[in-house]
């Protein structure tokens, strides 16, 4: 176990104007919070600086109460006394947000990617952007003592099914949620009294599971993202989130993969979110909604023919649009979060052999499938590396109130 409790946020120590050491106290908090902790010698490795240096950005990380040392967890085994290990304080912590047609997800989730409360407000209709932002604030004020007594909050994050405009937070549009053209983090900013700041849920979702998840020590991969909304998707190359101009890259759920199919909302034939739905295989199984788990269980059950035909029918053509990803961008991975998932689950051999057909890599390495590991935390952990990046970019600056 570990051995003390991490400090309380201080405003201690003093500033430094020299850029190079706000690059390495950058650098250094940025690896402690993608790690959720790791030793001295760990950051001398990783980082190259010698280890004097870390020894100085870690005692002045500690001194402003951005990090604390103790003992790891006590390993099975081990002779000896273990080194001390280095960890982010989780009581810097950001509140995050995940707007769906069905429900929306508030979170408080600490440095080092832990979701500590997860509150599901489940919606009988999709709620406006004001009654969306209602919604939060009611949920943030109930968790309001908890938050005063042990927490210091870096801003809120908000993972959005649409455009999102990456310099202001605006949602260009979220067409399943009917929002055109909102001022969401503004309104948002205004009634919790925190910066605000969102981005799409898809590109979120792949950030996250590249630092936390399933494509961790991956420098290329595709995610997909499945939800009540449809589909999104995000894409990391060499290391960094393809984001386009504005921040709008990655709507892979609109690739074509069906030119005989039904018209999308987007006004095109056939996009691959109208032909893979969560409604579709719901309806099949006859509920009304159901969360990952519950959905993964009803079809590892189900052997009812209407279900097993619809299930390959939804792979065959998730498939073809994984195909044509493969081959733009020849990623390592193909992470699949949502009820994408639960497909992969209970049809991966179908999935990956087709995919493995299609791809013209596949003679250079075959691409691995896999399904997001982070579940019901993804959008909660992508939501709150908005709200981390300035601490992360000036952890001095962020501790000693320039925020």
């Amino acid at each position: 176990m570990r051995q003390q409790a991490p400090p309380k946020l201080g405003i201690r120590g003093g500033t430094s104007n020299d850029q190079l050491r706000r690059y390495n106290l950058s650098m250094v908090m940025t690896l402690l919070h993608h790690a959720s902790g790791c030793s001295r010698a760990e950051l001398t490795q990783r980082t190259g600086l010698t280890r004097s240096t870390i020894a100085a950005l870690v005692a002045e990380l500690v001194d402003l109460g951005m990090a604390y040392e103790a003992e790891p967890e006590t390993a099975v085994g081990r002779v000896g006394r273990p080194s001390l290990q280095v960890f982010p304080n989780p009581t810097i912590a950001a509140i995050a947000v995940a707007p769906d047609i069905d429900a929306i997800t508030v979170g408080l989730v600490g440095l080092g990617g832990e979701v500590i409360r997860r509150i599901r407000f489940d919606t009988v209709r999709i709620q406006t952007v004001s009654e969306t932002v209602n919604v939060v604030k009611a949920i943030v004020e109930g968790m309001r003592g908890e938050i005063e007594s042990g927490y210091s909050i870096a801003g809120v994050g908000i993972a959005v099914p649409g455009l999102v405009n990456a310099s202001d937070g605006r949602v260009l549009i979220a067409p399943h949620l009917g929002w055109r053209d909102a001022g969401l983090a503004s309104a948002m900013s205004k009634v919790l009294n925190y910066p605000v700041y969102a981005g799409n849920d898809a590109s979120l979702g792949a950030i996250a599971e590249s630092l936390f998840g399933a494509g961790q020590d991956m420098n290329d991969l595709v995610y997909l993202n499945g939800s009540a909304s449809g589909i999104g998707g995000g894409i990391i190359i060499n290391g960094v989130p393809l984001r386009g101009t504005s921040g709008y890259a990655g709507e892979l759920g609109h690739t074509l993969v069906n030119s005989h199919g039904i018209r999308c909302h987007c006004g095109r034939i056939g996009c691959l979110e109208t032909e893979v739905n969560m409604s579709r295989l719901l309806e099949v199984l006859g509920l009304p909604r159901a969360d990952q788990d519950e959905l993964d269980i009803a079809l590892g059950v189900s052997r009812d023919p209407a279900v097993l035909a619809e299930v390959r029918r939804q792979i065959d053509f998730l498939s073809e649009a994984i195909s044509n990803f493969v081959n733009m961008f020849d990623p390592e991975s193909v992470i699949l979060g949502g009820f994408l998932g639960s497909l992969l689950t209970v049809g991966r051999e179908r999935l990956a052999e087709a995919v493995n057909i299609r791809s013209m890599s596949s003679a250079g390495h075959e691409v691995v499938i896999q399904r997001a590991s982070l579940k019901s935390k993804l959008m909660l952990v992508g939501a709150a590396e908005l709200a981390f990046a300035g601490l992360l970019d000036d952890p001095a600056g962020y501790a000693r109130g320039g925020r």
